[in-house]
């Protein structure tokens, strides 16, 4: 991997570290927002029986998990970049008592398994971030069994994604920050209708389907969202560090304004679109 994307890859470790309590805080939340993804990542790899599964970028535990749970006599292997998710995924796997898991920190491009060890992979929400994503797609092609399947979900674009672009739009119309090359890893690198697909064939991919799915953050008041999303996502509590008290205010405020127009009755359920992309060996 080029040095800059090494570079890339250490700084979104560190983040992931730096966040973790967070995702542990809002995970019930984020879990149930993520489900109709992680069902339809599942239903692509259709798990079964004594099958050894990985899960890549798999944060706090899932899909991992809940896909653990389905197997008679298979495991499967948890994996993800930063060490403090694998804590919390290890505590989860603790206290629902699933034991056919081991976990395992790592880069996606560095995979440290032999060729053809996994029956399937899943992947849910972690292509956008990869600093070299067919690089990553290849090395999970490498890993996997021929006639293995594959699926992961990545982001719709932001005009589907207002839960996203409820704090990141006031942010960037307050404090005039310069968008990140469409190229560098971000929330929506992987929006574009293919690009994922195209990913996967280069790779060596074959049968590839792509679905689009939407789940529903439910956060009941404008505070709850605020909380949950100034607590887990580190692009925003980057920004708002680098603002005065008055200017972060005034951004709270106006996503207060924002969230509570869209939603009059005060219980506020914002959607979430993402697409999930799947394919075998």
């Amino acid at each position: 991997m080029e040095p800059q994307l090494q570079e890339i890859r250490e700084q979104q470790k560190a983040s992931w570290n730096k966040f973790s309590p967070g995702w542990k805080k809002w995970d019930h939340e984020i879990l149930d927002f993520m489900r109709p993804f992680a069902d339809e990542i599942i239903r692509s790899i259709n798990p079964k029986g004594s099958d050894v599964i990985l899960d890549v970028a798999a944060g706090t535990g899932e899909p991992g998990l809940s896909i653990a749970a389905m197997l008679s006599d298979g495991k499967v292997v948890i994996t993800d970049l930063a060490d403090d998710m694998l804590t919390i995924a290890r505590e989860n796997a603790f206290r629902k008592g699933i034991t056919n898991v081991e976990f395992k920190a790592c880069d996606v491009t560095e995979l440290p398994f032999y060729d053809n060890t996994f029956d399937a992979i899943s992947c849910r929400m972690g292509f956008m971030f990869f600093p070299d994503m067919l690089l990553a797609a290849k090395e999970m092609y490498r890993v996997l069994k021929p006639g293995g399947k594959i699926a992961t979900a990545v982001w719709s674009g932001p005009e589907k994604n207002f839960w996203v672009t409820a704090v990141g739009g006031t942010i960037n119309r307050n404090m005039q920050l310069t968008p990140p090359p469409p190229e560098a890893p971000g929330m929506f690198r992987c929006s574009k209708s293919g690009l994922i697909t195209d990913i996967f064939q280069q790779a060596g991919f074959k049968n590839t389907t792509e679905t689009e799915l939407t789940g529903k953050l439910n956060c009941g008041t404008a505070d709850v969202y605020w909380n949950l999303i100034t607590e887990i996502a580190a692009p925003f509590v980057s920004a708002l560090s680098n603002a005065d008290d008055a200017m972060r205010e005034k951004i709270r405020q106006e996503v207060f304004t924002l969230v509570n127009e869209k939603f009059p009755d005060g219980n506020v359920i914002i959607d979430g679109n993402a697409l999930v992309i799947a394919g075998e060996k």
